[in-house]
């Protein structure tokens, strides 16, 4: 029996929300990368971009466990001489829980085409509403 090989023509995408209120930042983003990479299909192939559309409500009630919210630190680097940039996870937690949701999730998929085009399918908001119900997304229990 020869090795299934998905095609992009036949794959199927589904929508799923991911209610984040009350959970672990690292626990959310990691079931939103593996829907987004479509481990969950029995149809998965590492090299195809194969995965679901993925909606994260209520960022802003995701947790961050221990001493994480006053010592963990974003860094980055502008690109310009002494541009190093930092800052911490309180201030970003409260200011752009959406931006905290995204770095956790897109530090989980793969650095290669595959994952850029996974983190294309991610939908995060801060509140509860979001404006894809057309599509019929489905709840996902974490």
């Amino acid at each position: 029996m020869s090795t299934y090989m998905p095609k992009a023509q036949e794959i199927e995408r589904k929508w799923y929300v991911i209610d984040a209120t009350g959970k672990s930042l690292g626990r959310v983003a990691a079931a939103a990368a593996s829907l987004l990479r479509g481990k969950h299909k029995p149809t998965f192939a590492p090299h195809a971009d194969c995965g679901d559309h993925v909606i994260i409500i209520n960022c802003g009630k995701a947790v961050l466990t221990g001493n994480k919210l006053v010592n963990k630190t974003f860094k980055w680097h502008t690109g310009w001489i002494g541009g190093l940039k930092e800052v911490s996870y309180k201030e970003l937690m409260s200011k752009k829980p959406e931006k905290a949701m995204m770095i956790a999730v897109n530090g989980m998929l793969p650095n290669t085409t595959v994952g850029r085009a996974s983190l294309t399918r991610l939908r995060v908001y801060a509140g509860a509403e979001h404006n894809h119900e057309a599509q019929k997304p489905e709840n996902y229990e974490i």
